[in-house]
């Protein structure tokens, strides 16, 4: 069977996470590596030349009750919504998108949010800011 030489902090580390889970370290290492390549997958892929933007990664939010289903599109950083009543808005950033949703649903309070935690990658349920500072 491999191993993988660790340090004693990574041991000591890795030994706590894995009582904590109820796990071996190798089954803590093995969800970790599992992880790491989901949100490599769900990570926006380089534009070909011919292509004017990259794809969209699939994101939603729940708020209020409702989920609502939108494309990130890495580079200009924009959101458009895909499903329920705001289908079709394109919004400049997260934050806005995230804004226009709890206004919608909800106008009595502040619509002040963080679009970056707001919206969750659909492939992998992370938050969008695990996919902010990713180059493409």
């Amino acid at each position: 069977m491999p191993q993988v030489d660790v340090d004693d902090a990574t041991d000591r580390y890795l030994s706590f996470a894995a009582g904590i889970a109820g796990l071996t370290k190798g089954e803590v290492v093995a969800r970790l590596v599992a992880q790491a390549q989901a949100q490599a997958a769900a990570a926006p892929k380089p534009a070909d030349a011919g292509e004017e933007e990259p794809a969209g990664v699939k994101v939603y939010a729940d708020y209020a009750g409702h989920r609502t289903y939108a494309s990130f599109v890495p580079g200009p950083g924009r959101v458009e919504i895909t499903s329920g009543p705001l289908a079709g808005q394109s919004y400049r950033t997260p934050s806005q998108a995230a804004r226009e949703i709890v206004k919608h649903y909800n106008p009595e309070v502040s619509p002040h949010r963080n679009g970056w935690n707001f919206f969750l990658v659909a492939a992998t349920g992370a938050p969008l800011q695990t996919l902010r500072h990713r180059t493409v």
